[in-house]
């Protein structure tokens, strides 16, 4: 069977960009190689082994079109209060916690976030579905 390993986002900022992610998410540098028109950019941690890529295309200038077909990425955490305070506090401005009940009597807490590039980010509860 297949097996998820990253997801990939293109950002205009790298150090801006890795700064925020290991602030938001303890996302650390696993591995960076850098191309003549181009650097990949890997970070994860020890929650998972799934990893997101950051792609810096050199001598790009203006922020990327995220259109209408790009929707979130998204991470669970154990408190979800507990991380909506840190990351306020931190100057990340995550949105409102909110509840969304499923038909089936299941519900998700979660918030979002965007990074400096304006990619979403939902952050949920572990619970229900996302423990």
């Amino acid at each position: 069977m297949a097996r998820l390993i990253h997801s990939m986002i293109r950002v205009l900022d790298e150090a801006r960009s890795v700064a925020f992610y290991k602030t938001a998410f303890g996302l650390d540098v696993a591995d960076r190689i850098d191309f003549d028109s181009f650097t990949l950019i890997y970070l994860s941690n020890a929650e998972s082994g799934f990893e997101l890529e950051l792609t810096v295309n050199k001598g790009t200038q203006t922020p990327y079109d995220l259109g209408n077909g790009y929707g979130h990425l998204a991470v669970s955490v154990d408190d979800l209060g507990a991380e909506h305070a840190r990351l306020k506090d931190a100057g990340l401005s995550p949105r409102d916690i909110k509840t969304l009940d499923a038909p089936d009597g299941g519900a998700a807490r979660f918030f979002f976030i965007e990074d400096p590039d304006g990619y979403r980010i939902e952050v949920l509860e572990r619970s229900w579905r996302f423990a």
